[in-house]
């Protein structure tokens, strides 16, 4: 059997069904093999990072590895950003990357590139191929690592003369993985600890983000009525409704409402790394000792308690930690229960808007809550990086219904090229992508993708003509000083015309109903052109009081 079509068997049996892709001459014939396959999907894509940052948010949707194909060289640099993004998110990614014939490595050849050197830092392995006959146990442990542990990037380089080889090892089917429940002990003693506590809070992050996760923090949090702060782009794993609902740890987060939270007397991790972002710069819970005693539960033993001494560190699947925590004795105090009744006040108060009038263009919370009040229940919801996505944090219900695909690592271009992978995953629902101008223009030419393969997003693109978060920092550090944040933006609603959508423009507030009714009712793909305040800067902050201080 040609090597190539030994991998396209492997692929097929270690679950995956669709290839995210640039061709390449250093892998013609793994396209050759795919191209009579219709076990997995292939799909084609206009850029690298297009193509890696689909198979990140198809990985995002299922829990389990995306894959993306790229060929040598600026092929595997273009693609980089989705691998970086991959590895700050947590999420499992295996990148097939071509490159030179073996005879030809290490001399320079046309493209070669070092992609253990390239890659060593961010992805959790990096593999060549050289020989075909191990390309189904590379395969295999390709798939266990990218999910075990910490979920991140595997980066497999193909040899091309390798890919054409013959070979008649057999496939190896699915590794399995690693996983640890809780002890008993440890559930006792984590529940002992949280019954002295008068406020607890539960921190709540990404690994809770898929299968029964989510119904057993709320029977967990319910059970013991513990407030519950999701970490930076996880609204979706707790019903934003909840009165034990106590805010989302992302960035500008009003000082005022960390240091109420910060009041709590102990902190449960699960499900989180505690990174510099939803500790607000390792100041809640502090590193490297905590104000309040820490419980810490992730599944990979090297980060639980590695920048924050826990009293109890679990390295265990955080579901079934919920789960046992669920089920043991609760008896929450008058005064857990007043705490938690505050908590939730103050969460809520986050979900709080009130449009307001801008001189200079639309508010874009007003659009958001627009499409909030229309879309259907069960929206998938991607969210590029930008000052524009503190209105969707913060406008969207976030009730349980929809899901969420976001930029933890903070990597613009994800919100489009997230859509059409979305789109092609869950073709029966809604979805919608909310992008501000700067990282519409990174990545906007998957919109051809999307018309190629059926897909129709809703693509809503905050347009201030500013690259807004460079700029919110500028005011801030510079007042009136700017300098290479302003952008000359085409007209977004011809711009998606021109790949077939439905081009529409809100240049003000009023606007906003009649263009979301006509989104909504369409069926294809539709771009919408909010033309946004650039004072209201973001949902929080506007350019006046950041000069003034």
């Amino acid at each position: 059997m040609r090597a190539a079509d030994l991998m396209v068997e492997c692929l097929a049996a270690q679950g995956a069904d669709r290839i995210f892709c640039v061709p390449g001459e250093s892998y013609l014939a793994l396209l050759d093999a795919l191209r009579d396959d219709a076990r997995i999907d292939t799909v084609v894509c206009r850029h690298e990072g297009g193509a890696g940052l689909m198979a990140v948010a198809d990985a995002k949707l299922t829990g389990r590895p995306g894959v993306a194909a790229v060929s040598r060289g600026p092929g595997a640099t273009n693609a980089s950003i989705a691998i970086h993004l991959a590895q700050q998110d947590a999420t499992p990614l295996v990148a097939l990357i071509g490159q030179v014939a073996r005879d030809e490595r290490g001399r320079g050849a046309f493209q070669e590139v070092d992609y253990a050197a390239m890659f060593g830092t961010i992805a959790k392995a990096v593999w060549e191929v050289a020989d075909a006959d191990h390309l189904p146990e590379v395969l295999a442990r390709a798939w266990q690592t990218a999910q075990a542990g910490t979920p991140g990037p595997v980066v497999i380089s193909l040899p091309e003369d390798m890919l054409g080889d013959e070979t008649s090892v057999p496939v190896v089917p699915p590794l399995p993985l690693p996983s640890a429940r809780p002890a008993a002990d440890e559930v006792a003693r984590a529940a002992a600890l949280l019954a002295r506590a008068e406020r607890p809070l539960l921190i709540a992050g990404g690994a809770l983000a898929h299968g029964t996760s989510r119904a057993a923090l709320a029977r967990a949090a319910a059970a013991h009525q513990i407030p519950v702060a999701l970490t930076f782009k996880r609204q979706e794993i707790f019903d934003n409704a909840s009165p034990l609902f106590a805010g989302h740890l992302g960035f500008k987060i009003p000082r005022a409402h960390v240091e109420a939270l910060a009041r709590a007397d102990l902190v449960l991790a699960v499900g989180t790394r505690l990174g510099d972002t939803p500790t607000q710069g390792y100041t809640f819970p502090r590193a490297p000792v905590p104000d309040q005693p820490l419980i810490h539960v992730y599944p990979d033993p090297g980060v639980v308690g590695r920048l924050h001494r826990a009293e109890i560190a679990l390295a265990c699947d955080p579901t079934a930690f919920l789960e046992a925590l669920a089920a043991s004795p609760a008896t929450p105090s008058e005064a857990r229960s007043a705490w938690a009744a505050e908590t939730g006040a103050k969460g809520a108060a986050t979900k709080g808007y009130a449009p307001r009038s801008n001189p200079d263009g639309v508010d874009f919370g007003a659009v958001v809550a627009e499409l909030a009040r229309n879309a259907p229940p069960d929206t998938v919801i991607t969210t590029d990086a930008g000052n524009f996505s503190s209105w969707v944090h913060r406008v969207w219900p976030w009730d349980g219904g929809s899901l969420a695909i976001g930029a933890a690592g903070g990597a613009m271009g994800l919100g489009i090229p997230g859509a059409v992978a979305a789109c092609l995953r869950l073709p029966d629902r809604r979805v919608i992508a909310f992008s501000g101008d700067g990282g519409a223009m990174m990545t906007g030419n998957e919109l051809a993708t999307a018309r190629a393969a059926g897909a129709r997003p809703i693509i809503v693109i905050a347009n201030n003509g500013s690259y807004g978060t460079i700029r919110q920092h500028q005011e801030r550090a510079y007042p009136h000083r700017t300098a290479a944040t302003d952008l000359a933006n085409p007209d977004f609603a011809a711009w998606g015309a021109a790949f077939g959508a439905l081009g529409l423009t809100i240049s003000r507030d009023d606007e906003a109903p009649a263009a979301v009714a006509r989104a909504l009712a369409h069926d294809g793909p539709v771009v919408i052109d909010a033309r946004t305040s650039l004072e209201a800067i973001s949902a929080n902050a506007t350019l006046t009081a950041l000069r003034t201080g």
